[in-house]
């Protein structure tokens, strides 16, 4: 009986040693990281990606790609899918073309209804200050292949009178702000807002030239909030949705020195915070607004401590309350690529940790989600150095990945 028992001690001992050196491992092991191409390198103009996450698990992407942008007719829209638990995505299919006009600049969106949305705009004119909003809906897009739209159709609205109303004191605010401007600031206030402002007058100017590029939040409400934004007013909207996307109407802008492409988090009080790119060069950071009443009017926004080289951001709000800000943390150029990350809603941020560091590359343009499993999930524009060639890269990563910091 003894011995039975001596025996039953040490190998409780040696199981708990066990347990503690694969803890220990396991302590200091990398968090997931996994990154790939979603297609090889190639010569066409790629950009301007997002991603979405299907009911079964799969993943779908969506970009587009020509010979150019706004003055390239044959740039269309192209996905891609990845089934779950798959390391490699399928042949890139054909999502939207607009015979003789250029499609950009994709958002792809699952309700809660489980439907999958396509939003993005068609260039008239070659002009982003004339582009169309259009967007398409799916029931059916788990097959290979594109989905099966069920639906299409554009998405018209006109600011009102409450827009002219928000542009002439914000722009007034602004002008406060700055009584000894800088000669890009001085610009933006003695020639562009002027010219904003009479825009703003022009009911056929300011019912146009809506453009999508960031992913859209949900509301405990259900309300649906769209962020948009204006090469020609340099401003931010939302289109906001109260009826799961039956119909859709325009926020107050958000008004500031020259932004573009918000992207939203949200506080645990109900704060929505959006995070923005700054235009022109005039400040070269991040560009801060807030609303206190789920997207309807906006404060005047403010410049971030966070550098920008006139770059797209995407800010991503985590289930646990953790913020997540993807950019580029350059003045100039895009060729870093980094993700920060705040345990306080944005008050300060505690953890950065880069995706890409490579001189002479351009990585931008990022598209963030948080999947089902709690894994974040990353695809922005891969430009190496050297002109090889263009893809949309994929990444995929828990969150702790970012407060490990870059290694050395």
């Amino acid at each position: 009986m003894y011995i039975r028992y001596a025996s039953g001690i040490l190998g409780t001992v040696a199981v708990l040693a066990v347990i503690g050196v694969f803890a220990a491992w396991a302590g200091h092991a990398e968090p997931y990281f996994h990154a790939e191409l979603i297609f090889p390198l190639q010569e066409q103009h790629t950009h301007s990606s997002t991603i979405a996450e299907c009911p079964n698990g799969d993943f779908i992407a969506c970009w587009f790609q020509g010979s150019g942008e706004r003055r390239s007719m044959d740039v269309q829209l192209f996905g891609a899918r990845l089934r779950k638990g798959a390391s490699a995505w399928s042949a890139p299919f054909p999502m939207a073309d607009t015979p003789n006009f250029p499609d950009c600049n994709p958002v792809l969106f699952v309700d809660r209804h489980g439907e999958l949305w396509l939003f993005w705009i068609a260039v008239p004119a070659e002009r982003w200050e004339d582009s169309l909003l259009r967007f398409r809906r799916s029931r059916d897009y788990e097959g290979d292949g594109p989905p099966k739209w069920h639906w299409q159709d554009l998405m018209l609205f006109d600011p009102g009178d409450r827009f002219v109303r928000a542009t002439e004191e914000g722009l007034a605010e602004v002008a406060m702000r700055y009584p000894d401007p800088e000669p890009r600031m001085k610009w933006f206030l003695m020639r562009a807002a002027p010219r904003i402002l009479k825009d703003a007058k022009n009911l056929s100017v300011r019912q146009r030239g809506w453009m999508t590029r960031c992913r859209p939040e949900v509301l405990p409400s259900g309300r649906i909030l769209l962020p948009l934004y204006s090469d020609g007013f340099l401003f931010g909207l939302m289109a906001i949705s109260d009826d799961d996307g039956a119909s859709w109407r325009p926020s107050a802008p958000i008004v500031g020195a020259a932004l573009n492409q918000p992207s939203l988090a949200r506080k645990k009080d109900g704060t929505l915070v959006a995070y923005m790119r700054e235009e022109n060069d005039i400040l070269r950071r991040i560009l801060r607004s807030e609303s206190g009443d789920d997207g309807e009017t906006w404060s005047v926004a403010v410049p971030t401590d966070f550098p920008n080289p006139n770059a797209s951001v995407e800010a991503l709000t985590l289930r646990d309350g953790r913020w997540v800000l993807a950019c580029n943390d350059t003045e100039r150029g895009r060729d870093s690529l980094a993700l920060a990350m705040s345990d306080d809603e944005g008050e300060t941020w505690k953890w950065t940790r880069h995706l890409e560091r490579e001189k002479g590359g351009s990585f931008h343009y990022p598209f963030m989600i948080q999947a089902a499993d709690g894994r974040i999930h990353v695809t922005y524009t891969h430009q190496p150095a050297g002109n090889v060639g263009k893809s949309i890269k994929h990444v995929a990563l828990a969150p702790e990945w970012i407060c490990a910091g870059d290694t050395p």
